[in-house]
């Protein structure tokens, strides 16, 4: 039963970690409010204080008072264990138990999904490039789901996109639905309910409001979604947290290059320049990031652009293997170069449509 899931987030000091790991021993809610003191402490090593909350069956009452509330504001509560919950977010090892969500559910279960975010002070160039990519996926994949905060700048940006080009979106918020921080994306938000798509967070209206609540959301939009796309970002901020947590989760992390002179470019230049993030600038290089293939794609004849190589590209050429992809690390160690040169001569050879990454940080050679 919901009230179950929703009571179990309501233990004190259990948290998010400590309800993946209960999970993961006795399934779900209800036989972890069955299990015994002794079972708590013995089998899944608890606390003595939290197996007796749980025992005692603490956290039912607020549960009773959040499924009212929910009932009262049309927001439908959703467990990890429910057949509507996103599989790659419950492949995470912190994933939320319970997501609040208004709209359609479908879209966290979706085929195809890529989350982007960036910076709240976004540039038009930012807004430029998040358009012609989001133009051109709903083109070859209108199936797609875009995944995002819905914050200022960026996460509005991604979010208008999809909806002007026809994508279904998911705002993941930082707050109680179903109200909307910040304010002003009200009207966003409906509107992205209206076209299929939702507005989901793990905050209960019990929970206080701080700021401390936006990090952990940002692990959510990485763990929904295939890759992650960071449009702009300074050295700082929630972008560079979301690629962190997107790395971690093994999905493909991709960032939009920008001049060296410009502070919403540090970020995401330093993604590309240390091999957290792949470079991507157009629709066609997010597809082969992805590897997403169109049904109706030809594929083009592949080849290596004539010019003059320095003896350190040439090594690290040579360090590739000819017939498959050599990963980050093994030709670093062939080519005798330090990690840093290696990926800048990476990168440089990457612009110049030299070589390619691939997930995994992975570099193959153009074909001729």
């Amino acid at each position: 039963m919901i009230l179950d899931d929703i009571a179990l987030t309501f233990i004190p000091q259990l948290g998010v970690r400590g309800i993946v790991h209960l999970l993961e021993i006795f399934g779900d809610a209800a036989s972890i409010f069955s299990a015994s003191e002794q079972e708590l402490v013995g089998q899944a090593e608890l606390r003595g204080d939290i197996a007796r909350s749980i025992v005692r069956k603490q956290g039912y009452a607020e549960a009773e008072r959040e499924l009212r509330y929910c009932e009262k504001h049309g927001i439908r509560p959703i467990s990890s264990c429910s057949a509507d919950y996103s599989e790659r977010l419950r492949f995470t090892t912190d994933y939320p138990h319970v997501l609040y969500t208004i709209g359609s559910a479908a879209c966290l279960k979706a085929e195809r999904t890529l989350s982007i975010v960036g910076t709240r002070r976004m540039t038009p160039y930012g807004e430029r490039i998040c358009n012609e990519i989001l133009e051109v996926v709903a083109e070859k994949f209108p199936d797609t789901v875009i995944v995002s905060g819905l914050a200022y700048g960026a996460d509005a940006a991604a979010h208008r996109a999809a909806l002007r080009h026809g994508l279904r979106t998911v705002g993941v918020i930082a707050n109680a639905l179903p109200g909307i921080s910040p304010a002003a994306n009200t009207t966003l938000a409906r509107n992205m309910v209206e076209q299929g798509g939702a507005v989901i967070t793990e905050v209960s209206s019990q929970t206080p409001q701080n700021g401390n609540l936006y990090i952990p959301r940002n692990r959510i939009i990485a763990g929904l979604a295939e890759g992650l796309l960071i449009l702009e970002s300074p050295a700082g901020g929630g972008s560079m947290h979301t690629a962190r947590a997107a790395d971690g989760y093994s999905r493909t992390v991709m960032a939009v290059p920008g001049r060296g002179t410009d502070s919403m470019s540090v970020g995401t230049n330093w993604l590309i320049r240390t091999g957290m993030a792949q470079l991507v600038s157009t629709a066609e290089h997010l597809f082969e990031s992805m590897d997403w293939h169109p049904a109706d794609a030809v594929p083009e004849k592949l080849y290596i652009n004539e010019r003059e190589f320095n003896e350190k590209e040439l090594r690290i050429l040579a360090a590739i293997d000819e017939s498959d992809g050599t990963p980050l690390d093994k030709i670093i160690e062939r080519s005798g170069y330090g990690a840093g040169e290696v990926v800048a001569a990476l990168l440089e050879l990457e612009l110049s449509d030299i070589v390619c990454q691939l997930p995994g940080k992975i570099y193959e050679k153009r074909q001729r």
